[in-house]
């Protein structure tokens, strides 16, 4: 876990409801590592939907998942980093070039810059999929081909599923951030998720950040939640 935050755990704020998540932002800060702003909160309310958000204080990592040629990628990181997230990111599909050109524009932030994560393999996405897509191999090949590519350009780390943690810590170093959502807890339904692992097997194989949205979000106490989840996690953590 990286001293920058206070846990490895980032909550995603998905409603549509921009004074229930300030509402619930401001219940999780005392116990969350983060909070995570997705397209779907994003494309709602924009940068003032954001700034109301960070006017708490709480980490966050800003889940946009850029995909387009260098120019318009770098283009609209520039544009973002005044909001100064903790966490953005950038689809590793999109190449080396456009990675490394983002990597580019975040390193003009100097010491306080975000870290610049590469997305992989969607966590919906399963075998059947990624065939169906033309890719050749498995998941888990997909899914490092993408990380070594993403490592290449220099950026921080990437956004993987629980199942390749192991894989990608053991191929890519200790430095190298992996970011996990399809976290679920025993027992609970994986909704539109294919590939999850409970939050304290995901530390054990190597996550540095575990973004767990619907078992907190969806709890009548959601900081009593992140509570429960972080007593079942290894010490370490």
């Amino acid at each position: 876990m990286s001293k920058l935050f206070r846990n490895p755990i980032f909550c995603g704020l998905d409603t549509h409801d921009l004074d229930e998540a300030e509402r619930l932002a401001k219940t999780l800060v005392p116990v969350v590592g983060g909070l995570k702003i997705g397209l779907e909160f994003f494309y709602a309310f924009g940068r003032s939907g954001y700034e109301r958000i960070a006017e708490t204080g709480v980490p966050i990592f800003l889940d946009l998942k850029l995909h387009d040629i260098p120019n318009t990628v770098a283009g609209g990181i520039r544009s973002l980093l005044s909001l100064q997230p903790a966490i953005m990111n950038v689809h590793a599909s999109g190449g080396i070039e456009m990675m490394k050109r983002a990597r580019g524009v975040v390193e003009e932030e100097g010491d306080g810059r975000p870290w610049l994560i590469g997305v992989t393999l969607l966590t919906s996405l399963d075998a059947g999929d990624i065939a169906r897509l033309g890719a050749q191999g498995s998941p888990s090949d997909q899914v490092r081909r993408l990380a070594a590519a993403a490592q290449e350009a220099g950026l921080d780390g990437v956004v993987c599923s629980p199942q390749e943690v192991e894989v990608l810590r053991q191929d890519c170093g200790s430095d190298f951030k992996l970011i996990v959502p399809g976290i679920r807890m025993k027992g609970e339904s994986a909704d539109d998720q294919k590939r999850v692992m409970t939050p304290s097997d995901a530390l054990v194989h190597g996550a540095d950040i575990l973004v767990i949205s619907r078992p907190i979000i969806r709890a009548a106490d959601p900081a009593a939640a992140v509570e429960n989840i972080l007593a079942d996690l290894p010490p370490a953590a």
